[in-house]
């Protein structure tokens, strides 16, 4: 987790950066004259250009309708639409100012207006709707020098293991569920101790059954207390 904290912490400085840098080679008093050609070429290629792309390339696949709705609304964001619009500049193409500045007035109008509905839109079209089991996030932190590990494990909603009681678990010699928290709240569980939505579980693995332990975990979170019956006992699939 830490070396993971420190790489994310680096991508977030680089994309800082990269935006800064970005945001240098923007002359705001510029794109007033580009606005509505950005707007009239943003809604050609939303309405038209991109959902006929997107049915010509993905219906040979029989990619769900759907899916494609959903790609076919989500438009130009981020910087690489920007930084592939500085290649024109760089070669001394000619209006490539003004091709950068359509394409920035696009990415930030995509950005501020599709960003947000993606999510409302994928609910509609009942897509990761939680209708199948949620895969369970978990973390490793070795215990060096106990030659352990520490297993964070958090339950999401529509995962089965709700409802399991931590005895029922069944983890293999050598874990155990040390502590539950649950609402800000933190105890020391019973074997009876009923798990819930939203828990987080501080699981202690020694090291030669860390990997055992962990796709008990995932088991359980995907079969319930019916794991080992319905022939989920294993590593994850």
């Amino acid at each position: 987790p830490a070396t993971r904290g420190f790489a994310d912490g680096l991508g977030w400085m680089a994309q800082i950066g990269m935006f800064v840098l970005l945001g240098l080679l923007v002359t705001p008093h510029e794109l007033g004259d580009d606005i509505v050609p950005a707007l009239v070429i943003g809604l050609v290629l939303t309405m038209v250009a991109r959902p006929l792309s997107v049915v010509f390339c993905l219906t040979p696949f029989r990619v769900p309708w759907q899916e494609q709705a959903l790609m076919s609304w989500a438009g130009l964001r981020g910087a690489v639409p920007i930084i592939l619009a500085t290649i024109p500049m760089v070669e001394g193409v000619e209006a490539s100012r003004r091709i950068f500045n359509i394409v920035f007035i696009l990415v930030v109008v995509y950005t501020l207006v599709q960003g947000p509905t993606l999510p409302w839109l994928g609910r509609k079209l009942r897509l990761g709707d939680g209708s199948e089991a949620a895969d369970l996030g978990i973390e490793s932190a070795p215990l060096e020098r106990l030659r352990g590990h520490l297993l964070s494990v958090a339950i999401p909603e529509g995962s089965k293991m709700h409802g399991v009681e931590v005895a029922e678990l069944r983890l293999p010699h050598g874990a155990a569920v040390t502590l539950i928290v649950r609402e800000k709240e933190s105890f020391v569980p019973l074997p009876t101790t009923v798990l819930q939505r939203g828990d987080e579980l501080l699981v202690i693995a020694t090291d030669p059954v860390r990997d055992a332990a962990e796709s008990r975990l995932r088991a359980v979170g995907r079969g319930g207390k019916l794991a080992s019956w319905l022939g989920t006992d294993g590593a994850s699939r």
